[in-house]
Parts: C-alpha cells; structure tokens; sequence
C-alpha cells in the first residue's frame, strides 16, 4: 500500500468501495432563487442541545437531528486515456506499435464524498475537490432519493464548492460561531468514509489555526475524531448541534485515519458560501505583496523584539502596497488594527477587504513602526508562493561570483547588479539558510551588493557570531534568509 506522509484531501475513489476568510454577522439574503428574505442558512442551535456546552453531549440526540441533514455525493468525471511508449524512446521502429495498441480511450473515473444541506431549497456545501472536474454529480439524501445535483460555484483555493439539487422541505444543518472553539471541546464528524453512509465519529479539537500547505489561506481546526476517504466535505458539529467546520484532508501514513483530521473553519467558509450563492465566484482583496515567517533569526537580524509579523520579500510593481510605499524588508505587524502575529495571518484578512477600501497598516522598518494607509484592490490572479525559509546557523561556506552581464547570460538569468552563488558547502551556514547555487544575493545586512569585493566588506563590518540578514533573487522571487557567521 502507497503511504502518505502529508497532508492529503480525503475524497474517496468508488472503485475501491470507493479551504475565504471572515465571519458573517447575518445570513446572506437570496434573491435569484428564493424569496427575497429567505436565508441561505440557520445559525439557531438544535433544541437538543443546551445554549452551554455540556461536560457530556448527547452524541445520541444530536445525531439523530442532524443526519438526516448529510448528504453522499457521487460524481463522474472523464478522464484521458494514458497512451503507451516504447521503452527505448521515440526513435524505436516498434513506437507505432505502442501507438497503435495503446488504450487512448478516455475513462470515467467515479468518486465519492460527503456534503450538508444548508437550506430547506437544496443548498448542500462541500469541498472543491469532491466536485472538481465532475461531468455528473448525484446526491443521495437521508430518505433514498438520489438527486442530480448542479455546481453553483467552486473556491479551489479554499477548497469549498456550493452545489444545489431541486428540492425543497429539506432538513439543513445550522452554521455556528468557529471562532468560540476551544482545544479540548468535544466534537462529532459525520459522513461516508469509503462509502459507508451516515457514519459518525467524535473525538474533541486537537488544535486551531493549523497550516498545512493546503494554499494561502490555510487555518485548518485539527481533530482526532476519525476522518477517512469519503468524509470530505462533511461537518464537524460542535455539543450545540451546529457546523463549526467542514471536514477536508487527513495526515496519515497509511491512507486511513490516525487521529489528525482537518476541518475547515466555518467562519472562513461562511464568506465564501455567500459569495458562491450571489455571483458563483469569490472576489478577494490584493495587497501585492510577497511575504515570509519572521524567524528567530531574521527577528534578531532585522532587530525586532520577537519573530512576529510578515516580512516582506518583495514588493510588486504598480500594487496597491508600491504605491502606499511599502519597501521589501518592512515587516508588517498590524492590518486595520489587528495584530498580525503570524505571516499567515495577513492573507487571509487582505482576502476578506472588498477591493477600494482603505485600510491602515503598521509596518516596522529600520526597527521603528510606521503607519501607512492601503487602498486595497482586487486579486485578479493567483498570488505568488512564498518559499519557505530555513534559517539556521553556523559557517559560510559559499562559492560567488560578481554578476556581469556575461556572466547572466551564462546563467540564463536576468541581467541585474548583484552577486551570483556558484556554489554552497554541505552542512555550512548558508546551506543551513537555505541558500542554491543560482540564487542572485543583491542585499547583505540592508545594503546593496553590486559585487563579490562589496558583500565581503559588508560582511567584514558585521558584528561577528550574529546572523546577517541577505536579500536574494530567485526565480523572479525575492527572498529574505538569516545566515549565521563566524565568531
């Protein structure tokens, strides 16, 4: 058996038995479909369960009142066939052969997943990864109907979707509050783990505010309750009988549960539902820039109190960050006046800013804060990925070369001022920084290097058995590192 050792979303395969931002104060109204006044959804807790959380809940009760709400989702998407190749290459006089009796048909490839209906018309959430790519979608409800079922809208980089059957009368599953969760709260998942309908497991809230390299926004409610292919898309129910987030991808190393389970959060889903239902997509807010962790290291380099906030690598050119004047080494530590502890954080909350709005930011540059206002705008594509950093310590060790434009066209790089790293050492400073050969070093210790004589005098100055913050190039990205150096 294939062993998994991330992250993976947990959609079921039917022939093996088989993630924006922002909390929501009042229920969206819907005018396209239904009356004028009728919410998308309920936020009213179950009668079964009390206001308080019990010491206990009553799984029993509550399971009984919300099942009836999960759906099974089955789809069918066309897959190309895969055409064989010759062993020896293209130049085999027998690759006609393989051609020829190769099994180019295209393939229908079944899967199956879960959902909850979130109104009495046939509004059922699930994840993007259940429906995508779907040619049919069928749902089976609570008393034996299957329903075909239409895609209303899809949010690939939170990985929700919002489908609709024709129906109406139906039973629905109240959203709750995700942001009352605490660690240690009892919780239920309820879905159809390798097709097994109307399965329940509880377990309790291992942690919140998980990063998982899921996409930009991640903030993923971890849970023990037992989660498997199948279950995607289902709800995590919290002892008051509502929603509090949306079961979506497991950690395991054997394809099946080990008690880390990942849910998102259903105050960031609340936004994105709304948005589905009124227009089929989701607008976003786009600051431009690219941004990394604060390490200990980069903290001590940059002269910060403590590594918080999101260091920005790199500005882009004509956003709304150029033109309030954010520069490429502020470290950005409050958005409308919300603390940004971690980097994380401030994609998610420039997400949820309508395109237009200003909005005030505290940068910290050359260790002072300063205040500037944004108008946000809206993202028009996918922001670019910030590459983790690793920071760590302990010796130099880089070979390097002045940057001529003799030299980058060697390369096949830009032409640029700069300092090219030909070479890094095993088990060296840089190597621990996460420093390749091909990175492009323009800035030591907050001052610009043109040549290889300029860093060395840049590093000469450094106070020794400090890390030095270094400012590189790669791949059209700007990237911050923290390199120990030699006492």
């Amino acid at each position: 058996m294939h062993r998994f050792r991330r992250p993976y979303r947990v959609v079921g395969a039917a022939v093996l038995a088989a993630a924006v931002v922002g909390l929501v104060v009042a229920a969206p109204r819907l005018g396209f479909t239904t009356p004028a006044q009728a919410p998308l959804w309920t936020d009213r807790p179950l009668t079964v369960a009390p206001a308080s959380v019990p010491a206990a809940p009553n799984w029993m009760e509550l399971a009984k009142a919300l099942k009836p709400a999960v759906v099974n989702i089955s789809t069918k998407r066309v897959e190309e066939g895969v055409q064989l190749r010759s062993p020896f290459g293209d130049k085999d006089p027998f690759q006609q052969f393989f051609k020829q009796f190769g099994d180019q048909r295209p393939r229908t490839v079944r899967s199956l997943g879960s959902g909850f209906i979130i109104n009495p018309s046939g509004f059922i959430v699930t994840n993007n990864h259940v429906v995508d790519g779907a040619t049919t979608i069928q749902v089976k409800i609570a008393d034996g109907r299957e329903l075909p079922a239409k895609v209303v809208g899809r949010d690939p980089k939170t990985d929700l979707a919002l489908i609709k059957v024709e129906a109406t009368g139906l039973p629905v599953v109240p959203l709750g509050d995700s942001s009352r969760l605490q660690v240690g709260e009892p919780v239920m998942a309820i879905g159809n783990p390798f097709g097994l309908e109307q399965t329940v497991t509880s377990g309790i809230v291992s942690a919140i505010g998980r990063v998982i390299g899921q996409g930009p926004y991640d903030d993923f409610i971890q849970t023990d309750a037992s989660i498997n292919p199948g279950n995607s898309g289902g709800p995590l129910i919290d002892p008051r009988g509502q929603a509090v987030g949306i079961n979506a991808a497991i950690f395991s190393q054997t394809g099946g549960s080990v008690g880390i389970g990942f849910a998102i959060p259903i105050d960031q889903a609340k936004s994105v539902v709304a948005q589905l239902a009124e227009s089929g997509h989701v607008a976003r807010g786009w600051l431009g820039v690219t941004i990394q962790p604060v390490t200990p290291e980069l903290a001590k380099g940059f002269g910060l109190p403590s590594p918080s906030g999101a260091l920005v690598a790199g500005v882009q050119e004509g956003s709304p960050a150029a033109r309030a004047g954010v520069k490429a080494g502020d470290v950005i530590t409050q958005y409308e006046g919300q603390k940004v502890s971690r980097s994380g954080e401030l994609p998610r909350m420039v997400a949820d800013t309508p395109a237009g709005r200003p909005v005030s930011i505290t940068i910290v540059r050359d260790g002072k804060p300063v205040s500037l206002t944004v108008k946000i705008a809206e993202l028009k594509e996918e922001p670019r990925q910030t590459a983790a950093v690793s920071a760590e310590k302990q010796n130099l060790g880089l070979g390097l070369e002045t940057l001529t434009p003799s030299v980058a066209r060697e390369l096949g790089l830009p032409e640029r001022r700069g300092v090219v790293v030909r070479s890094v050492g095993d088990s060296s400073p840089a190597a621990d920084a996460g420093i390749q050969p091909g990175d492009v070093i323009v800035e030591v210790d907050h001052q610009r290097v043109a040549s290889v004589a300029a860093m060395k005098r840049v590093l000469d100055r450094h106070p020794k058995s400090t890390p030095v913050v270094v400012l590189l190039e790669r791949n059209d990205q700007s990237l911050y590192v923290a390199m120990a150096t030699r006492g």
